[in-house]
């Protein structure tokens, strides 16, 4: 088991701290701008709540629901069995799934905004376990993009971002 909490208390500052202007910013997931990967995240935070067996906040809040999902994988029955239909993935694998997009997206939104993106080194260290060994092998491989080089002795948040197709070094093109 995993704890997801710390990168949903991450995710939770970052998208309390956005505002209006940042919305129809771009991110480097290049199919989103700020807003539509604020909705992303909000959808995936409903969906990976119900495969832990928790329900979702009647709060109609982003972050309400982002710290329900730490909530509801926080419970270790969560990440026994398997659930997902026809992908057919365990319920850990789901959990931790859940953790990258959480990781990912976080610092997706966070770079877009001008923020700072940090986390405990051992929650990065279960990210990169999973994506280490997940993406390459993906049931769905086009949801990642090409894997970045990185130079030698980048940090574990680098080699998770460089791993699921991002460049660590994204910023906003100035206008």
């Amino acid at each position: 088991m995993i704890d997801l909490k710390p990168a949903c208390a991450e995710m939770r500052n970052v998208l309390a701290a956005l505002t209006d202007r940042h919305l129809a910013e771009p991110t480097p997931c290049a199919e989103y701008r700020v807003r539509d990967l604020v909705e992303h995240v909000d959808q995936v935070a409903h969906g990976f709540i119900g495969l832990a067996g928790g329900s979702s906040s009647e709060e109609d809040s982003p972050v309400a629901h982002v710290m329900g999902l730490g909530d509801a994988w926080d419970d270790s029955a969560a990440w026994d069995g398997s659930s997902g239909g026809d992908v057919g993935l365990s319920n850990a694998t789901w959990g931790k799934i859940a953790l990258t997009e959480m990781v990912v997206h976080g610092w997706d939104l966070a770079v877009a905004s001008g923020q700072t993106f940090e986390l405990p080194e051992d929650t990065l260290q279960a990210c990169l376990a999973h994506v280490a060994t997940f993406v390459p092998n993906a049931p769905v491989p086009e949801l990642w993009g090409t894997p970045v080089e990185l130079a030698p002795g980048a940090s574990s948040l680098h080699r998770i971002l460089a791993v699921t197709g991002r460049d660590p070094e994204w910023r906003p093109q100035p206008v």
